[in-house]
């Protein structure tokens, strides 16, 4: 037989135990934020002490006319009430200041140094954020080319940026979008040391053996 606690027959009736448990649990948080006791609510909502602590432990449901009252006793509105329920959980990827994996890229031996500010996940890489520093006043640049798209923005320092023909003075505050298949990269380094952010977009379709294209830079 099966074992209803186990294998919910009625997913719905779960879903509304969910909600009764993020009810319950976001009526206590508010009611604690503003140091109120159930009495005072109770006193203040019209809804009485034991329907309020049944409600704050998910042991009953409500009507929305009584969460009304109570959400207008806790200075709240009803929609303040839903604001966070089913929310995605999310999966924010943190680098911290300082902890970028320092990958080798080519240009590495001329004083550059990268360091990678995201670690790409699954078998397609759509972007590729660095933070470069260059301290070596090196007149030996390497060329650059890639797919895809490259954004960068100047934080230290000043240098000039080639791009295919055109040359860029880059200051801090400065940002430069360019195509990555035209050969580029720094011209002549003005004022040491300089960082910059620089992030590839590959586009949504971009496999990872086509970022690996890259991996020699």
């Amino acid at each position: 037989m099966v074992n209803p606690a186990v294998h919910p027959t009625n997913p719905d009736a779960d879903l509304d135990h969910s909600l009764e448990r993020y009810l319950g649990h976001t009526l206590r948080e508010l009611r604690q934020k503003h140091g109120l006791t159930l009495a005072e609510v109770a006193d203040q909502s019209g809804v009485s002490r034991g329907m309020l602590s049944k409600i704050e432990n998910a042991q009953t449901a409500t009507s929305l006319s009584t969460l009304a009252k109570i959400a207008a006793a806790l200075g709240v509105s009803m929609a303040a009430l839903f604001r966070n329920y089913d929310m995605p959980t999310g999966g924010a990827q943190l680098v911290k200041q300082g902890e970028g994996m320092e990958v080798v890229r080519r240009g590495t031996k001329c004083g550059h140094t990268y360091h990678l500010l995201a670690y790409g996940q699954g078998p397609t890489k759509l972007f590729e954020p660095f933070l470069i520093t260059l301290d070596d006043a090196s007149e030996v640049f390497p060329t650059f080319e890639h797919p895809g798209v490259e954004f960068i923005y100047m934080l230290t320092g000043k240098l000039e940026y080639r791009h295919g023909q055109q040359t860029y003075l880059l200051e801090p505050g400065d940002a430069l979008t360019l195509r990555g298949e035209i050969p580029h990269g720094p011209e002549r380094l003005i004022e040491l040391p300089i960082q910059f952010i620089t992030t590839i977009y590959y586009g949504e379709q971009m496999e990872d053996q086509t970022s690996e294209s890259v991996s020699t830079r």
